[in-house]
């Protein structure tokens, strides 16, 4: 056991978050799938829970690599991936398909393995990785407006673009995430007002231009005003139906909840072991079992935290923020689509629900957290701003 210690680095209660969450998946996951093997499989539920652990084990070792990098290798190689991921998004919006007139273009297959993708959430990381290396250039800088269109706005419009058509929530998280990390890098106020009320004019041009012409392009505009008119007047809908099921889960879950594998309402939720899996949690675990989660949820923002208070660099603590905060931003949003706080968003509970790029890009993001936390230096004490420098090294 010792032996193993040795070799991971890093903030200890990061890892031990991230492994109980990890492994109090398995519960869920394994109970919620029984709706899916009724659907569309034979009945057997165990295949479910090992494509799960297949899943875990593979980002668990996209975790250990990553956190072995010494954290200022990422600088460069964001400036590598960023086009590489552009070009992804453009493949899946060209090969994803449409179901009944919405574009649902958000996931790819890689032919050679055969496992399906979610670019956008590789192109979350990548962004936020990359958004905060050039805070970090300019940080003790003076730029003007006109100077940061090019290196750092037009990046994160092309990317956001290329998602907003198919999934509107994690271009809004996204943005979001990139707003709040923009204002602690110190960001001059008046050039943030500015970039607030052109995305809102570009978001509203784009909305009016689907509605006006809806064959121009697939899009997903309609799912979205739907799911805001049901949340708003609560207008009888899919979205209410999967709402409805999740108020009753939970209200069945009362203080100490029915028992791992005895949720009733896991039968009517589509989308039991991933979207509405904290639905699923509360009717087996109760208010205990839910709040001990966010609990663990709270203590990994804590501890984000505190890594980024101690990072020896600008570009570590604004990384930090960049790809931990999103974590557990995402997570409490799940949890608030479950209460019918927020309206429906589509995502995942990370590293508890189904799924494998969810699973693969928050243990990539942990991985860099740790890798920063671990205060790794890199062997010479430049930093690798010429993403060449990187490739060089390598060699």
């Amino acid at each position: 056991m010792n032996n193993i210690f040795r070799h991971i680095k890093g903030d200890k209660t990061i890892w031990a978050v991230v492994s109980l969450l990890a492994l109090f998946s398995f519960l869920p996951v394994y109970s919620s799938s029984s709706n899916l093997a009724y659907l569309y499989g034979d009945g057997n539920t165990f295949k479910f829970l090992l494509k799960h652990l297949t899943h875990l084990i593979l980002g668990f070792v996209i975790l250990y690599g990553v956190h072995k990098v010494p954290y200022n290798y990422f600088k460069g190689l964001s400036v590598i991936a960023l086009p590489m991921v552009i070009i992804l998004l453009i493949v899946t919006m060209i090969q994803g398909t449409t179901i009944e007139g919405a574009n649902a273009s958000r996931w790819i297959r890689i032919p050679i393995v055969g496992v399906t993708f979610q670019s956008s959430t590789l192109a979350s990381v990548v962004l936020l990785t990359y958004v905060a290396r050039y805070l970090s250039k300019i940080k003790d800088s003076t730029v003007t407006f006109k100077e940061t269109i090019l290196p750092l706005w037009t990046p994160v419009f092309l990317v956001l673009a290329l998602i907003l058509p198919a999934n509107f929530s994690t271009a809004a998280i996204i943005f979001s995430m990139l707003i709040v990390l923009v204002f602690i890098g110190g960001y001059p106020i008046k050039y943030l007002l500015i970039i607030l009320f052109t995305s809102l004019m570009f978001l509203a041009f784009f909305v009016v231009s689907a509605k006006a012409f809806p064959d121009l392009f697939p899009n997903r505009v309609d799912t979205w005003m739907s799911r805001i008119d049901n949340f708003v007047d609560g207008e009888k809908t899919e979205a209410d139906y999967q709402i409805e099921k999740a108020k009753i889960a939970i209200a069945s879950g009362g203080i100490t909840g029915l028992g791992p594998g005895k949720s009733i309402q896991k039968n009517f939720l589509p989308q039991s072991s991933s979207d509405f899996i904290y639905a699923v949690i509360v009717e087996e675990f109760g208010l205990v079992g839910s709040f001990t989660l966010m609990s663990l949820y709270m203590l990994l923002l804590f501890r984000f935290v505190i890594v980024a208070h101690k990072a020896t660099t600008v570009f570590g603590k604004l990384l930090v923020i960049g790809v931990g905060l999103p974590i557990v931003f995402v997570a409490l949003i799940n949890m608030a689509v479950a209460v019918e706080i927020f309206p429906v968003t589509g995502q995942t509970l990370p590293l508890i629900s189904s799924g494998g790029s969810s699973i693969w890009m928050t243990c990539l993001a942990i991985g860099i957290v740790l890798s920063i936390s671990a205060k790794r230096e890199v062997i010479k004490t430049e930093t690798y701003e010429n993403p060449l420098d990187i490739l060089s090294e390598t060699l």
